[in-house]
């Protein structure tokens, strides 16, 4: 048997399997999970061997280059707990694949050798933001969604939440994975995490346990409060004909992270604050949510210097008469909200690294391209963006 015409028989005896288990809404009660469990017992492929089944599934993995066929990775770690372990182990961190895959690889830092590409889409009508990973070289292509944002305005402050579901963005949702907050001025703000990036991360605000009884409860942990980064806006000497300037400074990556050999924590699952948190991304559980195997890579202590990224200085373009910022093609509308982060070296003389970890910019009317890689997420460069969006009362 060749090795399209296996991968085609899989998917035509999972597609049997889902069709007998879940014939409609109304039978959806305990006797069909028995037919579906009973349905893969018969199958030929929970009987095969575990190492083919592991050739097979790298197999897959290697042959999947681009999201659209990328597809097939995500089925497979869907099927079963044990295609699911061998599906973690196979496939590898943005970092070293440089591809997004599982949703877990948008809390994870992007690749080293090159700008991960992406697409923002603003709805001013519901002040919502859509990321969006590029299938092409095109700006405005399709896209692959990524990350939802809703702006919640509120009186001495504003609220992004950032949700995995375009079609629930709240605080509330099982899909929640964090916020950015800003305060009254828009000059200031912090980007939260729904969940810890270590085990001794602290929480902005908690319930003390209670006793009913006597009994102890203890709350459920709140999500979104854990920060994570905090950015800083000052004013532009330049006016409306440069670029605003930031401060960037990311509490959880280590300034080492950009050296040569550097690491920055990766956080390699969700681990749910209970039991229902997360229902849409079971596979990614795991029996154990020991924090020891929520992160792996060194995370900064307090003698540590944490990563400040600052926005590029422009240059003065002669011909054009105006401070240009060379964004490779990838920004096509001049805007203040532009704006490229490197490293800042620290010491004192305000050096900076010619590495760009993040560039933002606008294509279109309602339309930004935003590029980002190691050691910063998808998550962490959405959010950081987001903050351009935000009116700028004191810098502007």
């Amino acid at each position: 048997m060749s090795f399209k015409s296996m991968i085609q028989d899989m998917k035509d005896e999972f597609g049997s399997i889902s069709r007998k288990g879940f014939r409609s809404r109304s039978h959806r009660v305990v006797q069909d999970c028995t037919v579906t469990l009973d349905a893969l017992r018969q199958s030929c492929w929970a009987n095969m061997p575990p190492e083919l089944l592991r050739d097979v599934l790298m197999r897959i993995e290697e042959s999947d280059s681009d999201w659209r066929p990328r597809k097939n990775v995500v089925a497979c770690a869907g099927v079963c707990r044990s295609w699911r372990e061998i599906m973690k182990e196979i496939v590898k961190t943005p970092e070293v694949s440089g591809k997004l895959t599982f949703p877990i690889s948008l809390k994870q830092p992007g690749p080293r050798d090159k700008l991960v590409q992406c697409f923002i889409r603003r709805n001013r009508s519901s002040q919502t933001y859509h990321l969006f990973l590029n299938l092409n070289e095109v700006a405005n292509d399709d896209g692959k969604f990524l990350l939802a944002a809703r702006k919640c305005k509120r009186p001495t402050y504003t609220d992004y939440i950032i949700s995995l579901n375009a079609e629930d963005v709240s605080k509330g949702s099982s899909t929640y994975i964090g916020k950015l907050r800003s305060n009254f001025l828009g000059t200031k703000f912090t980007v939260y995490d729904a969940q810890p990036s270590n085990a001794g991360a602290k929480v902005s605000k908690c319930r003390s346990t209670r006793f009913v009884g006597m009994k102890q409860v203890s709350p459920r942990i709140p999500t979104g409060n854990y920060p994570v980064a905090h950015i800083s806006y000052e004013l532009n000497v330049l006016g409306a004909r440069g670029p605003r300037r930031m401060l960037c400074i990311m509490d959880a990556i280590p300034a080492s992270s950009i050296e040569p050999g550097g690491l920055a924590p990766t956080q390699t699952e969700f681990v749910p604050v209970n039991v229902d948190s997360f229902p849409s991304l079971h596979f990614f559980r795991s029996k154990s949510t020991r924090m020891d195997s929520f992160s792996s890579g060194p995370l900064p202590s307090p003698k540590d210097e944490v990563l400040t990224l600052k926005n590029k200085a422009p240059r003065w373009h002669e011909q054009l008469q105006c401070w240009c910022l060379n964004f490779n093609g990838r920004v096509t509308v001049a805007s203040v909200k532009n704006f490229q982060l490197v490293a800042s070296l620290g010491d004192g003389a305000g050096q900076e690294n010619e590495n760009v970890i993040l560039q933002f910019g606008k294509v279109g009317e309602d339309l930004f391209t935003m590029d980002y890689q190691y050691p910063i997420s998808a998550f962490q460069a959405f959010a950081i963006c987001l903050s351009s969006f935000d009116t700028k009362i004191a810098c502007e």
